[in-house]
């Protein structure tokens, strides 16, 4: 109009296609360049959570012993980088949705325990809680597990309820639980550090479990990397 410019309802269908196209342009120049180096590509794609929680310390392990990949990683959410890997922009990923598709490998890569944490400072909570007290309680919501563990929490609660405080990213709610700010549902790989030094306690659940908590491994068939991890439950 007059006044400013702005993209149409196709305009804005077009920029997502067109961002992924740019994407591999500039990923199929690297590797061409690629070839004139020893080191091979490895481009891994994680959630946050499953990188601080498993990942990192394979990744470091990795850089310390192993000189033959060069790795680069995206940190983003499952559906982003599901749908990278179904592009060609990543190699291999690891994801709390699962990718079921023709071409494409899929296997579960870790099962943890989802429990309730807060302060230490909130000793009326040790003695555990029931589902109908959930609501009286000031709980920061991270929707990091799609799904049956994002829809179990959401169900926790009221219709519409209106949490105090939401956030995409659980490793950013470590802070403010430490703080002594509220609860919430986190892995327990995630939080384990936090509980053995006694800054966080686990809220035992009286009437009700909460389910565990799995992440899966993608891959293009027939084009398994060679960054292998080890497989099975913890």
């Amino acid at each position: 109009n007059k006044k400013n410019l702005s993209l149409t309802r196709e305009g804005l269908l077009f920029q997502d296609y067109a961002r992924r196209i740019i994407d591999l342009e500039e990923m199929s120049i690297r590797e061409m360049n690629a070839q004139a180096f020893s080191r091979a590509s490895l481009r891994l794609g994680t959630t946050n959570t499953i990188y601080e929680c498993y990942l990192a310390p394979v990744l470091t392990r990795m850089l310390k012993e192993n000189t033959d990949y060069a790795l680069n990683v995206t940190i983003s959410h499952s559906v982003n980088l599901l749908q990278m890997l179904q592009d060609g922009l990543l190699d291999l990923t690891f994801t709390y949705q699962p990718l079921q598709k023709s071409g494409f490998c899929c296997q579960r890569f870790r099962t943890d325990e989802l429990l309730l944490v807060t302060s230490k400072k909130h000793t009326h909570y040790q003695t555990g809680i029931r589902k109908e007290e959930l609501s009286m309680l000031n709980y920061l919501f991270c929707n990091f597990a799609l799904q049956e563990v994002g829809q179990f929490i959401r169900e926790l609660f009221p219709p519409f309820y209106q949490f105090p405080f939401e956030i995409d990213n659980s490793t950013k709610l470590l802070p403010y639980l430490l703080d002594g700010i509220g609860c919430s549902f986190l892995p327990y790989s995630l939080v384990r550090p936090c509980l053995e030094d006694g800054s966080l306690i686990s809220i035992p659940l009286l009437d009700f479990e909460a389910p565990r908590i799995s992440c899966y491994q993608s891959y293009p068939a027939g084009k398994k990397p060679a960054f292998s991890l080890v497989q099975g439950e913890k």
